[in-house]
Protein backbone atom coordinates (compact mmCIF):
# COMPACT_ATOMS: atom_id res chain seq x y z
CA UNK A 1 0.00 0.00 0.00
CA UNK A 2 1.53 3.65 -1.13
CA UNK A 3 2.50 5.88 1.94
CA UNK A 4 -0.33 8.10 2.47
CA UNK A 5 0.01 11.53 4.09
CA UNK A 6 -0.41 12.63 7.21
CA UNK A 7 -3.79 13.24 8.26
CA UNK A 8 -4.20 17.14 8.33
CA UNK A 9 -4.98 19.48 11.21
CA UNK A 10 -8.19 20.48 9.33
CA UNK A 11 -9.51 16.93 9.22
CA UNK A 12 -8.57 16.23 12.80
CA UNK A 13 -10.83 19.36 13.61
CA UNK A 14 -13.32 17.66 11.20
CA UNK A 15 -12.98 14.25 13.68
CA UNK A 16 -13.12 15.92 16.99
CA UNK A 17 -16.75 17.01 15.81
CA UNK A 18 -17.86 13.39 15.06
CA UNK A 19 -18.85 11.42 18.62
CA UNK A 20 -17.17 8.42 18.98
CA UNK A 21 -20.19 6.29 19.08
CA UNK A 22 -20.34 7.76 15.47
CA UNK A 23 -17.41 6.54 14.35
CA UNK A 24 -17.82 3.06 15.72
CA UNK A 25 -20.89 2.85 13.70
CA UNK A 26 -19.13 4.21 10.75
CA UNK A 27 -16.19 1.81 10.57
CA UNK A 28 -19.02 -0.94 11.54
CA UNK A 29 -20.44 -0.24 8.18
CA UNK A 30 -17.41 -1.03 6.63
CA UNK A 31 -17.11 -4.36 8.40
CA UNK A 32 -13.95 -2.69 10.37
CA UNK A 33 -13.17 -4.70 13.73
CA UNK A 34 -14.20 -2.60 16.67
CA UNK A 35 -11.73 0.22 17.57
CA UNK A 36 -12.78 1.23 20.86
CA UNK A 37 -10.06 1.30 23.44
CA UNK A 38 -10.90 -0.80 26.16
CA UNK A 39 -10.11 0.84 29.51
CA UNK A 40 -9.31 4.05 28.26
CA UNK A 41 -11.88 6.88 30.43
CA UNK A 42 -11.40 10.39 30.69
CA UNK A 43 -9.42 11.76 33.49
CA UNK A 44 -11.60 14.64 33.04
CA UNK A 45 -14.93 15.14 31.50
CA UNK A 46 -16.16 17.73 28.88
CA UNK A 47 -12.90 17.30 26.55
CA UNK A 48 -12.68 16.20 23.21
CA UNK A 49 -9.75 15.10 21.45
CA UNK A 50 -8.58 13.93 17.90
CA UNK A 51 -4.78 13.56 17.28
CA UNK A 52 -2.27 11.30 14.73
CA UNK A 53 -1.48 8.42 16.85
CA UNK A 54 2.57 8.42 18.50
CA UNK A 55 3.00 5.05 19.82
CA UNK A 56 4.64 4.06 22.30
CA UNK A 57 4.76 0.07 24.03
CA UNK A 58 5.59 -0.85 27.48
CA UNK A 59 7.34 -4.30 28.60
CA UNK A 60 7.44 -6.17 31.32
CA UNK A 61 10.20 -5.50 33.97
CA UNK A 62 13.04 -7.62 34.50
CA UNK A 63 16.59 -6.38 36.12
CA UNK A 64 18.66 -7.29 33.02
CA UNK A 65 16.62 -5.28 31.52
CA UNK A 66 17.78 -1.87 33.18
CA UNK A 67 21.20 -2.25 31.63
CA UNK A 68 20.12 -2.71 27.92
CA UNK A 69 17.51 0.13 28.57
CA UNK A 70 18.64 3.66 26.80
CA UNK A 71 19.23 6.35 29.90
CA UNK A 72 18.46 9.65 29.94
CA UNK A 73 16.72 11.35 27.72
CA UNK A 74 16.96 8.54 25.06
CA UNK A 75 14.88 6.54 27.17
CA UNK A 76 11.61 5.79 24.87
CA UNK A 77 9.28 7.89 26.65
CA UNK A 78 11.05 10.77 26.25
CA UNK A 79 12.22 10.08 22.68
CA UNK A 80 8.33 9.69 22.31
CA UNK A 81 7.15 12.82 24.12
CA UNK A 82 9.57 15.52 21.92
CA UNK A 83 7.72 13.74 18.48
CA UNK A 84 4.07 15.16 20.19
CA UNK A 85 2.54 18.50 19.59
CA UNK A 86 -1.10 19.73 19.23
CA UNK A 87 -1.63 17.74 16.25
CA UNK A 88 -0.65 14.56 18.26
CA UNK A 89 -1.91 11.70 20.59
CA UNK A 90 0.31 9.88 22.76
CA UNK A 91 -1.10 6.15 22.60
CA UNK A 92 1.04 4.23 25.37
CA UNK A 93 0.87 0.25 25.65
CA UNK A 94 0.86 -0.81 28.88
CA UNK A 95 -0.57 -4.21 28.61
CA UNK A 96 -3.48 -3.88 30.37
CA UNK A 97 -2.20 -3.63 33.59
CA UNK A 98 -5.42 -1.67 35.12
CA UNK A 99 -3.22 -0.36 37.99
CA UNK A 100 0.61 -0.04 36.48
CA UNK A 101 1.76 3.88 36.24
CA UNK A 102 2.94 4.64 33.12
CA UNK A 103 4.17 8.09 34.53
CA UNK A 104 3.03 11.26 36.05
CA UNK A 105 3.56 14.97 37.42
CA UNK A 106 7.07 15.35 36.40
CA UNK A 107 7.15 13.31 32.98
CA UNK A 108 3.98 14.81 32.29
CA UNK A 109 4.71 18.22 32.36
CA UNK A 110 6.78 17.56 29.21
CA UNK A 111 3.73 16.88 27.48
CA UNK A 112 1.92 20.20 28.89
CA UNK A 113 4.92 22.12 27.23
CA UNK A 114 4.59 20.87 24.11
CA UNK A 115 0.89 21.17 24.25
CA UNK A 116 -0.02 18.01 23.44
CA UNK A 117 -3.05 16.73 21.80
CA UNK A 118 -3.67 14.12 24.22
CA UNK A 119 -2.54 10.83 25.92
CA UNK A 120 -4.21 7.24 25.97
CA UNK A 121 -3.25 4.14 27.71
CA UNK A 122 -4.81 1.15 28.94
CA UNK A 123 -2.75 1.56 32.27
CA UNK A 124 -3.20 3.82 35.00
CA UNK A 125 -1.54 7.00 35.39
CA UNK A 126 -0.11 9.22 38.72
CA UNK A 127 -0.55 12.80 40.64
CA UNK A 128 -3.98 12.96 39.09
CA UNK A 129 -4.83 16.32 40.30
CA UNK A 130 -1.46 17.58 38.88
CA UNK A 131 -2.51 16.19 35.51
CA UNK A 132 -6.19 17.71 35.43
CA UNK A 133 -4.28 21.32 36.46
CA UNK A 134 -2.16 20.71 33.02
CA UNK A 135 -5.45 20.15 31.08
CA UNK A 136 -4.45 18.12 27.96
CA UNK A 137 -7.02 15.30 27.18
CA UNK A 138 -5.82 11.90 29.38
CA UNK A 139 -7.53 8.87 28.59
CA UNK A 140 -6.90 5.98 30.82
CA UNK A 141 -7.82 2.96 32.67
CA UNK A 142 -7.48 4.64 36.57
CA UNK A 143 -4.91 6.59 38.03
CA UNK A 144 -2.79 4.55 40.87
CA UNK A 145 -0.12 5.79 43.28
CA UNK A 146 1.79 2.60 42.47
CA UNK A 147 5.32 3.27 40.93
CA UNK A 148 5.48 1.97 36.99
CA UNK A 149 9.30 0.92 37.34
CA UNK A 150 8.80 -1.78 39.30
CA UNK A 151 5.95 -3.44 36.91
CA UNK A 152 7.17 -2.57 33.54
CA UNK A 153 9.89 -0.04 31.49
CA UNK A 154 8.78 1.92 28.32
CA UNK A 155 10.59 0.48 26.02
CA UNK A 156 9.68 0.73 22.20
CA UNK A 157 8.37 3.96 19.75
CA UNK A 158 6.62 4.14 16.92
CA UNK A 159 5.61 0.97 15.62
CA UNK A 160 2.79 -1.00 15.68
CA UNK A 161 1.12 -1.59 19.36
CA UNK A 162 -1.77 -2.62 20.94
CA UNK A 163 -4.27 -0.50 23.34
CA UNK A 164 -7.18 -1.80 24.87
CA UNK A 165 -7.51 -4.64 22.30
CA UNK A 166 -6.70 -2.37 19.88
CA UNK A 167 -4.25 -1.98 16.52
CA UNK A 168 -2.63 0.88 17.06
CA UNK A 169 -0.42 2.10 14.03
CA UNK A 170 2.17 5.71 14.05
CA UNK A 171 0.05 7.67 12.09
CA UNK A 172 -3.84 6.58 12.80
CA UNK A 173 -6.56 8.89 14.01
CA UNK A 174 -7.33 8.82 17.82
CA UNK A 175 -10.48 10.62 19.24
CA UNK A 176 -11.66 10.78 22.47
CA UNK A 177 -14.27 12.36 24.49
CA UNK A 178 -16.75 11.57 27.39
CA UNK A 179 -17.66 7.91 26.09
CA UNK A 180 -14.15 6.67 25.84
CA UNK A 181 -11.38 6.57 22.71
CA UNK A 182 -11.83 5.40 18.98
CA UNK A 183 -8.76 5.29 16.64
CA UNK A 184 -9.71 5.24 13.17
CA UNK A 185 -7.14 3.70 10.56
CA UNK A 186 -5.29 6.36 8.31
CA UNK A 187 -6.71 4.41 5.35
CA UNK A 188 -10.21 4.68 6.36
CA UNK A 189 -10.51 8.37 7.80
CA UNK A 190 -11.83 9.91 4.69
CA UNK A 191 -14.50 7.58 4.27
CA UNK A 192 -15.36 7.06 8.13
CA UNK A 193 -16.04 11.21 8.22
CA UNK A 194 -18.57 11.02 5.10
CA UNK A 195 -20.46 7.97 6.65
CA UNK A 196 -20.59 9.18 9.95
CA UNK A 197 -21.53 12.80 8.72
CA UNK A 198 -24.52 10.71 6.75
CA UNK A 199 -25.61 8.72 9.69
CA UNK A 200 -26.10 11.61 11.79
CA UNK A 201 -28.36 13.59 9.46
CA UNK A 202 -30.02 9.48 8.54
CA UNK A 203 -30.50 9.55 13.00
CA UNK A 204 -32.08 12.87 13.23
CA UNK A 205 -34.17 12.26 9.87
CA UNK A 206 -35.59 9.00 12.04
CA UNK A 207 -35.79 10.42 15.52
CA UNK A 208 -38.16 13.28 13.45
CA UNK A 209 -40.04 10.80 12.28
CA UNK A 210 -40.41 8.88 15.53
CA UNK A 211 -41.89 12.32 17.27
CA UNK A 212 -44.40 12.33 14.10
CA UNK A 213 -45.43 8.60 14.50
CA UNK A 214 -45.24 7.62 17.84
CA UNK A 215 -44.06 4.30 16.83
CA UNK A 216 -41.22 1.45 17.66
CA UNK A 217 -37.70 2.61 16.82
CA UNK A 218 -37.84 -1.21 15.28
CA UNK A 219 -39.26 0.65 12.17
CA UNK A 220 -36.12 2.74 11.03
CA UNK A 221 -33.54 1.48 13.84
CA UNK A 222 -31.22 -0.12 13.13
CA UNK A 223 -31.22 1.36 9.72
CA UNK A 224 -33.01 -0.69 7.12
CA UNK A 225 -35.22 -0.28 3.77
CA UNK A 226 -37.25 1.61 5.72
CA UNK A 227 -34.83 3.75 6.98
CA UNK A 228 -33.32 4.50 3.49
CA UNK A 229 -36.81 5.13 1.54
CA UNK A 230 -37.74 8.07 4.53
CA UNK A 231 -34.07 9.54 4.49
CA UNK A 232 -34.53 9.76 0.36
CA UNK A 233 -37.69 11.14 0.70
CA UNK A 234 -37.09 13.50 3.61
CA UNK A 235 -33.69 15.04 2.20
CA UNK A 236 -33.37 13.92 -1.93
CA UNK A 237 -30.17 12.29 -1.17
CA UNK A 238 -28.91 8.67 -1.81
CA UNK A 239 -26.93 6.24 0.69
CA UNK A 240 -23.48 6.57 0.62
CA UNK A 241 -22.99 3.36 1.39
Amino acid sequence: MPQLPPISNETLAVLKDIPTQTLIDALWVKNWPSSYINGARPLQLGQKMAGRAVTLRFVPHRPDLAADKPKGDQSAEYVAFELCGPGEVLVIDAMGWDYSSIGGDIKFMRLWQRQIGGLVTDGSVRDSQQLKQYGFPVFSFSTTAKQGPADFWPWQVNDCIQCGGVLVRPGDAVVGDDDGVVVVARSMVDEVIQIAHQREEVEGVIKAQLEVERCSPGKYYPFNDNTWKLYEAKTGKKRVV
